[in-house]
């Protein structure tokens, strides 16, 4: 896209303002957003005249070899957009290979080609790499590793000594001269009741 010098006006004002902040007046913001609207409109002109551009020349490489002419002029028109030649392309120069244009266009599309192929390759191979860490780990100051030399591991505490578990105490056993008490003993029997008298007193009521 080619600006005009109303329009190069209007960017270097738009880049002043960018690079030194400073409170813009209406109609530099009208001007602003009058050459963001033509920047997009001019973008997507691009794209129409690229679809349209690579529309033509697959019909053109469709009716080889005898729109030969029209073939190169078109293909490349598209290189110049950023289009980048697919395997039918390259097919199609080499059957025109006896044509000077069409073997200089050859020899441009398989160096854009190979390019293609080494990107594809780097980004695939390449993987993130971890950078190694310089800062050694040290003990904290207090335990056992700080008497320790460098290269000597830390040492263990010895595991103390069980202590001599306490001899049970002998269960006290019957004395042997003591016989064994019957359940009679144990359990003496319960007394009877005393039998009520035969004929109680009476006791007269009060009249």
């Amino acid at each position: 896209m080619a600006f005009g010098a109303q329009e190069l006006r209007v960017l270097r004002r738009a880049l002043a303002l960018a690079l030194h902040p400073a409170p813009a007046s209406a109609e530099d913001v009208q001007d602003c957003l009058r050459l963001a609207e033509s920047v997009d409109e001019a973008a997507r002109e691009g794209a129409r005249l690229r679809a349209f551009l690579l529309a033509d020349l697959s019909r053109y490489r469709a009716a080889l070899p005898g729109t030969a002419a029209g073939y190169l002029v078109l293909l490349e028109e598209t290189l110049a957009t950023g289009y980048r030649p697919n395997p039918d392309d390259l097919a199609a120069l080499r059957a025109l290979r006896g044509n000077p244009a069409a073997a200089a266009l050859l020899e441009r599309c398989c160096d854009l080609a190979e390019r293609d192929v080494r990107a594809r390759l780097a980004g695939r191979t390449a993987t993130p790499t971890v950078p190694a860490s310089r800062t050694r780990l040290t003990a904290l100051p207090g335990g056992l590793a700080r008497a320790a030399g460098p290269d000597e591991p830390a040492r263990k505490p010895a595991d103390r000594p069980a202590a001599d578990p306490k001899p049970n105490p002998p269960g006290r056993s019957p004395r042997p001269d003591r016989p064994i008490p019957t359940p009679g003993e144990v359990f003496p029997p319960r007394r009877k009741p005393a039998p009520p008298p035969v004929n109680p007193p009476q006791q007269l009521a009060a009249g």
